[in-house]
């Protein structure tokens, strides 16, 4: 991306924060910005056509999605020899394209390079460093704004502009080089000095398993609970825990009893992502100039607590009350509600949704919005309003009608969810990220026809994709339960397990296969193995059963039959449902 492309746009001076007259702050570009849960989105247009794209200063370059670059019709070609991208969660090959028109918050770039590859994030793709480290960049989620700003003959206290009586913090961060594009500094935990990269792409802070090791907690450790798995840029399924530190201490800002997430990732030359967690509670501005990096604390949740206030530098407590002034417009009332909505505090953005609805009553996403707000705030039957509304005023609304079917399926309602999954089908292009999911759902709904179509023209459009193990697996689970193609679910359960060994349940769904095809002995097996993990799957349980009563052990059957209906009464009825034995 050119520089230059960008410092067309007209300056817009912001008020420095001292009395030196000498300081010019001249904002660039203001992107408008859309939380969602804990990722910052932000919208474009490629070639005239929406995408949404998350806004990653984890990220050295923008990326799209092999998926994406499929669906956009761009054309893609070879980087030079050995390259690979390389993400947390390891590495993946890539490509370069040229978006031929890039419309971004008003202005249109010609001829835009993204790299091409990594895992699809459910987003169209990433913008990164080679954008956000044109100029000086200000991240202000609460506000739902990023924005790039030059700054004149400023010192650098002068450059949090917006701090009033704020307590600021300043922390020197790594010079950018071409090598080195992150924003970098140093942090202390647990009085371990640690390098961290400020992430905003990372949903949630995050160190390296040997960081955290440093700083005296394992996955043994007390009170340490199993965080489940995160996928990421690269191919890899990584395994994390939660643990409780003693102190994290950024530049001055002191953080007692962290709960911070840490994983198997290696990250190079750092021991720590600092997310969108951290960016959720703090307006932040990195001087790439300077190398340097200031922040004030906003309020709300922070690595895992909330603290009780701040207090400013003479230790009076300070009002961290919202003092900017109430937004104009719907567009600002969405993006406030939904940064208010992912730090938690679902009643004020539920109040801001409402008014961008009587701002814009006719707007889908505005009610999509508030659905989401209303089912985090445990209010489904308002929620399924909001969500019809959505769709009577926009029939295309993807994230609308994949929220209800899904809601449709949890209130036991397969025929309505079907409903919503086969105009999904039709609607989504062939290479949607979505159609992964859009899979699980049909499988739920029955029809299972529809989820191997889905996941097979989602394997098709994702050669190369942390979530392949779960598509393979899902495909060889359907084909099984339809008793058809036995030999190409076999090699998908195959491939799943030796992508991602000790799975229960990959090896659950081998077990069916094996099953159908007569390998008794391997289907015990495979369910053995699967219960060794997951002792409580009444599935699992009572298929062993079955393997138990063909093989002549009628006491072992029975007695796994009968353990498997404790825990799952109709577990027996599912299994006649494809045709098995009750």
């Amino acid at each position: 991306m050119r520089a230059s492309s960008l410092i067309l746009a007209a300056a817009v001076f912001l008020p420095p924060s001292s009395a030196n007259a000498q300081c010019q702050l001249g904002k660039i570009l203001e992107l408008p910005v859309t939380m969602r849960g804990a990722r910052p989105i932000v919208s474009a247009q490629i070639d005239g056509r929406d995408a949404q794209f998350l806004l990653d200063s984890g990220a050295f370059f923008s990326t799209l999605s092999p998926a994406s670059a499929q669906t956009y019709g761009l054309r893609s070609s070879p980087l030079p020899g050995g390259f690979q991208l390389r993400g947390i969660n390891g590495t993946a090959s890539g490509s370069l394209t040229t978006v031929r028109s890039f419309g971004l918050a008003g202005v249109t770039l010609p001829n835009i390079q993204f790299i091409v590859g990594g895992t699809d994030i459910g987003q169209v793709g990433v913008l990164g460093q080679n954008f956000l480290g044109l100029a000086d960049v200000e991240y202000d989620f609460r506000h739902g704004a990023v924005r790039l700003v030059r700054a004149k003959g400023c010192k650098v206290d002068d450059l949090a502009y917006w701090a009033s009586d704020y307590p600021v913090t300043i922390i020197g961060i790594e010079e950018r080089t071409p090598q080195q594009r992150h924003t970098v500094g140093s942090v202390t935990l647990n009085g371990v000095k640690l390098q961290a990269i400020f992430d905003t792409g990372a949903p949630s802070s995050v160190l390296t398993l040997s960081a955290a090791k440093r700083a005296g907690v394992t996955p043994n450790s007390p009170g340490v609970v199993e965080g489940g798995v995160s996928i990421g840029f690269g191919t890899r399924a990584l395994r994390t825990w939660m643990g409780t530190f003693s102190r994290l201490d950024i530049g001055g800002e002191m953080i007692p009893n962290p709960k911070i997430r840490f994983s198997e990732a290696q990250l190079n030359d750092a021991d720590m992502l600092i997310g969108a967690d951290f960016f959720l509670a703090h307006r932040v501005y990195v001087a790439n100039q300077a190398a340097k990096m200031l922040f004030t604390y906003e309020g709300g949740p922070v690595f895992g607590i909330t603290p009780a206030g701040a207090n400013d530098e003479k230790g009076k407590p300070l009002d961290l009350s919202d003092r900017s002034a109430d937004p104009t417009d719907a567009e600002g009332f969405s993006r406030r509600g939904a940064a208010l909505a992912s730090r938690g505090n679902l009643d004020a953005a539920i109040a801001d949704f409402d008014q961008a609805i009587a701002l814009a009553p006719t707007q889908a996403r505005y009610f999509s919005q508030r659905a989401s707000a209303r089912l985090a705030n445990r209010q489904p039957f308002l929620a399924a309003g909001d969500l019809d509304k959505a769709l009577t005023f926009d029939p295309t609304a993807v994230d609308a009608r994949m929220v209800r079917a899904r809601m449709r399926l949890a209130g036991h309602d397969p025929a309505g969810a079907g409903e919503d999954v086969t105009i999904l089908d039709k609607e989504l292009p062939p290479s949607a990220g979505e159609r992964l999911q859009l899979a699980g759902m049909a499988e739920n709904a029955g029809l299972l026809e529809l989820a191997v179509a889905n996941q097979t023209a989602w394997l098709t459009a994702h050669p190369e994709d942390a979530q392949r193990p779960a598509a393979l697996n899902g495909r060889c689970w359907v084909l099984a339960q339809l008793n058809r193609n036995l030999d190409k679910a076999l090699q998908d359960c195959n491939a799943a397990i030796r992508a991602r060994p000790n799975t229960s349940a990959y090896l659950d769904s081998r077990g069916l296969v094996r099953f159908r095809l007569g390998d008794l002995r391997g289907a015990m097996a495979d369910y053995n193995a699967a219960l060794t993990l997951q002792p409580r799957s009444a599935w699992t349980l009572y298929m062993r059963g079955l393997v138990k009563l063909r093989t002549g052990d009628a006491a072992g059957g029975q007695a796994d039959r009968k353990a498997a209906l404790a825990i799952q009464p109709g577990v027996g009825d599912r299994a006649a449902k494809i045709g098995l034995e009750k």
